[in-house]
């Protein structure tokens, strides 16, 4: 019992170890794969198809930030953008068409949200990250990306230097497994199409 007693507990603590960075890798994953698309959608921000002939007001918010405004504090994003005539694809991956504009412009958007389905009062491992789009009768529509975010912040970088027409990003997402994990993690954007 005495040789038994260390051994068990160092595979227990192997085991232990073992899921933990499992679980890191896949929240690290997941916040990679939303990074990405909201960097893709700041990169569109503002993109003017050079065969349109609309007219938009100087009113219109090509790139928005809401702060505080979703679950836990956290920040939203408003994308607005032209369609181009090559394939573009929208947060969830649907193809970017005319119907699925609103005044000739597609929309995307990203907040965090309460988690959906979850009973009041249930211990839930924190927010969903919703992609907000167009759907192709050019309704809103709210689709989950995935659940475990704790926070997201965005912040525009202010460069003197740097033309007007392009503006810098800081994204910050923060992932939990709503016990022991809260993975931060933060990627800089620049936009490049803004009139």
């Amino acid at each position: 019992m005495l040789l038994l007693n260390p051994l068990l507990k160092t595979s227990a603590d192997l085991v232990a170890k073992q899921m933990e960075y499992e679980k890191r890798q896949s929240l690290t994953a997941e916040a990679e794969r939303a990074l990405e698309l909201i960097g893709r959608a700041i990169r569109m921000a503002g993109y003017r198809n050079i065969h349109s002939t609309q007219q938009h007001k100087q009113e219109d918010q090509w790139i928005r930030i809401n702060k505080k405004s979703g679950y836990r504090g956290s920040d939203s994003l408003t994308i607005q953008h032209e369609v181009s005539t090559a394939i573009d694809f929208d947060c969830i991956g649907n193809t970017l068409t005319k119907e699925r504009t609103k005044n000739g412009l597609a929309r995307q958007g990203f907040f965090i949200d309460r988690q959906a389905g979850i009973a009041k009062g249930v211990k839930v491992n924190g927010g969903s990250l919703i992609c907000q789009s167009l759907d192709r009768h050019g309704r809103l529509q709210n689709t989950t990306l995935m659940n475990s975010v704790n926070y997201l912040a965005i912040k525009e970088i202010v460069i003197p230097e740097k033309s007007l027409t392009q503006k810098l990003f800081k994204v910050s997402l923060q992932m939990t497994d709503g016990a022991l994990l809260n993975l931060d993690l933060e990627r800089t954007f620049s936009t490049r199409n803004l009139p």
